[in-house]
């Protein structure tokens, strides 16, 4: 069985998903952020050096990293479905995005919420955070489309991998400025097992 360590009001939610999708058995072993520092706790350690979530145990094999534990899941288990035909154009798409996702696209989105959270007054950061999370996002918007799905008008691991940046859109209160993010986000989160991941999160959290 799958084991899933994972770290609440982190990026594992979408691996929770991921599994619901796949069909699999799995079971979540959670860990809780301290309240105060919003940091993982040490026992997170014990099973990856960095103290990271999310971390899948399969099979004896420990993997890590949110895009690889997605291209992981979807080799083995996929069956055919979530990812398009290799060599093709289409998953040269597909890989672009899953890559995106924890690249280009995450890291302004992290650096805002860490210039809100930290909440002091910055000469560059902040501007900065602002700039490139509008690029970034008005790419993604325009990327979307005339499309329901990212990659191939079908559900992938590219649409498992950005769900964590549509749901930043939603947390900042943006969705009005990216309509097509919004009806994107509306369309993953109808999903249920998208929905059946959500209640497994809030499950394991305090």
């Amino acid at each position: 069985m799958i084991t899933l360590h994972h770290l609440n009001k982190s990026r594992s939610k979408r691996i929770i998903w991921l599994l619901e999708e796949l069909g699999v058995d799995y079971q979540i072993k959670p860990y809780q952020r301290d309240s105060v520092t919003f940091l993982a706790p040490p026992e997170l350690k014990s099973v990856h050096p960095l103290g990271k979530s999310p971390v899948i145990e399969d099979d004896g094999v420990v993997i890590t990293e949110s895009g690889a534990i997605t291209e992981y899941l979807i080799d083995k288990y996929g069956q055919g479905k979530f990812a398009p035909i290799r060599g093709t154009a289409e998953y040269v798409e597909y890989s672009q995005w899953l890559h995106f996702a924890e690249s280009s696209g995450i890291l302004p989105m992290l650096l805002k919420i860490f210039v809100m959270k930290d909440g002091a007054e910055t000469n560059f950061l902040s501007g900065y955070a602002d700039a490139e999370s509008q690029k970034i996002l008005t790419y993604v918007n325009n990327a979307l489309e005339g499309k329901t799905y990212l990659v191939a008008e079908t559900l992938t691991g590219a649409d498992f991998m950005m769900s964590f940046i549509v749901e930043i859109v939603g947390n900042f209160g943006a969705t009005a400025l990216y309509p097509n993010i919004a009806k994107y986000g509306e369309l993953l989160t109808s999903h249920p097992a998208y929905q059946k991941a959500e209640q497994v999160e809030l499950e394991h959290s305090n």
